[in-house]
This record gives structure tokens, sequence and C-alpha cells, in this order.
């Protein structure tokens, strides 16, 4: 999903270029064109790369419980990263398109294991 959003474009593009992307600077002192993977999951040096994802541990995206209380400070975490580039407005935006993305895909997803479970069943 990152390779071919739009931070992940452009790293593709700029990632050979040094004066885009200099490895020699610690990610603290770094100013990336876009973010890498590091620079928002393992912000502050911090080597657990689930502490800024929207999942808990142990939880799949279509059964997180959205009204836990560790669900929305996660959802806090992740806006203050975005807002190093973006408004918190157009993060909070996005996390909510992304939910909408998820539980389409969770839908699908279901739907498909389902066609499958059916054709074996009949033998298929």
């Amino acid at each position: 999903a990152y390779d071919i959003g739009l931070h992940g474009v452009v790293y593709q593009v700029n990632k050979w270029d040094p004066k885009q992307f200099d490895w020699t600077k610690k990610l603290a002192d770094a100013d990336y064109v876009g973010p890498t993977c590091q620079y928002c999951h393992m912000r502050g040096g911090h080597h657990n790369v689930q502490r800024f994802g929207t999942v808990y541990t142990g939880m799949g995206m279509s059964m997180a419980d959205r009204g836990a209380p560790i669900w929305n400070e996660k959802r806090d975490r992740w806006v203050s990263v975005c807002d190093d580039c973006h408004s918190p407005r157009f993060a909070r935006e996005l996390l909510q398109a992304l939910d909408e993305a998820v539980k389409d895909a969770g839908l699908k997803y279901r739907e498909t294991f389902k066609v499958a479970e059916d054709l074996l069943l009949d033998g298929v």
C-alpha cells in the first residue's frame, strides 16, 4: 500500500538522490522530501513499529473495536505524526476514509472466502 500511495511514489522516485534522502543523518535530523516507513512507524527511534499503527496487537483491522480507548489513543498518536506535514483535520479525514476502505475490504474478503468455501464443498 505504501509503495503505490503518494508517499511511496515520492520515495521510490527520489530515494537515490542524497539531497532528498540523506541516509547519513539520524531520522530525527533528516529533512526528507517525503516520509519513509521509519519516519512514521519508528518515530523518535522507537523500534516497536506497531506503536504508531492504528490496530492494537492481536486484533485484525475488521475486528478492531473503533470505540475502545486504546483505538482513540493510537489514532491521536497517528494524527500527531501526520501533523508534521498535514493539518490534523486532513489526517482525521484520511483515517475515516481508511476505516471505510477497511470495512469494504473486510466485506469483500468474507464474500470471497464464502465463494471459495462453497466451491470446495461442491467438490470443485
